[in-house]
């Protein structure tokens, strides 16, 4: 079972006359179930147009997608269905992703309800509570009836990955998941995702600019630029010995803490 790009391009077109931009160009890579895979590269790089080709979400202007063998392009509705299950996303904004008018029941019930997991009214509370524990919202009766905004940014996330696993997916698309949480906070939802690929089995296609997380989580590592995967390699191969000037440069601008500097900041502030 996996999930691939092969030779993904996408242009956007410009109104008027000027010329297309090209977004991703001839990008190819895999995922399988149980693999931590990254892509990193500068803002602008691409790596979002290809998350959302990749889910389905932006048709490319060529190359494919295929998932276990099958064109994303040539699935039936049904096959579509099955392929949304599968393929699951996790994104960097829950307040833009959740519905600010609904509960965290009726969020992650719409779910089990759209894609037939369950029809009981205690059939599907009982599915919710399921996935609210399996991301560490405990106790799940705590977290039920509240809305997105009575929520830590952390706790949101959580919603979202719990809203990702009801489904049982082969494979979670992470775009800039953890980008926006405080560094305690980053370290419980990474720590999660952990746990629950040696569980569950996940696959994830990590799509971040942070260097250090990608470090201590990633199996192989995709880098871009302009569109273009530059570099490839596992991910120890990647931090010892880098091909390319751009990841070199990549590398040389990710922050690194240091603990005596940490110490004696922490001393002058107090």
């Amino acid at each position: 079972m996996e999930l691939c790009a092969n030779g993904l391009t996408k242009a956007f077109g410009k109104r008027g006359s000027g010329p297309a931009v090209m977004a991703v160009d001839n990008v190819s890579l895999t995922i399988r179930p149980g693999d931590f895979t990254a892509v990193v590269g500068e803002s602008g790089s691409g790596k979002s147009t290809v998350a959302r080709m990749l889910l389905g979400l932006v048709p490319p202007s060529s190359g494919t997608v295929t998932f276990n063998g099958r064109n994303l392009a040539d699935m039936n509705r049904a096959q579509m269905m099955e392929y949304r299950s599968a393929v699951q996303c996790v994104l960097q904004d829950p307040s833009a992703a959740l519905n600010p008018r609904n509960t965290v029941r009726t969020i992650l019930s719409e779910v089990i309800r759209l894609h037939g997991l369950a029809r009981r009214k205690a059939d599907v509370l009982a599915k919710v509570k399921e996935a609210l524990e399996i991301v560490d919202l405990k106790p799940a009766e705590h977290f039920l009836e509240r809305y997105p905004h009575q929520l830590s940014g952390g706790q949101r996330q959580r919603v979202l990955i719990a809203r990702a696993v009801i489904l049982k997916p082969s494979i979670i698309i992470a775009d800039e998941a953890v980008s926006a949480l405080d560094v305690s906070v980053k370290a419980g939802i990474i720590n999660l995702l952990n746990t629950l690929r040696s569980e569950l089995n996940i696959g994830y296609l990590f799509i971040t600019h942070d260097l250090p997380v990608v470090k201590k989580v990633a199996d192989f590592v995709y880098v871009m630029k302009s569109g273009q995967v530059v570099e490839k390699a596992p991910k120890s191969q990647l931090f010892s010995a880098p091909g390319t000037d751009y990841t070199r440069e990549l590398l040389a601008a990710a922050p690194v803490p240091d603990p005596a500097r940490a110490k004696d900041w922490i001393r002058s502030a107090s």
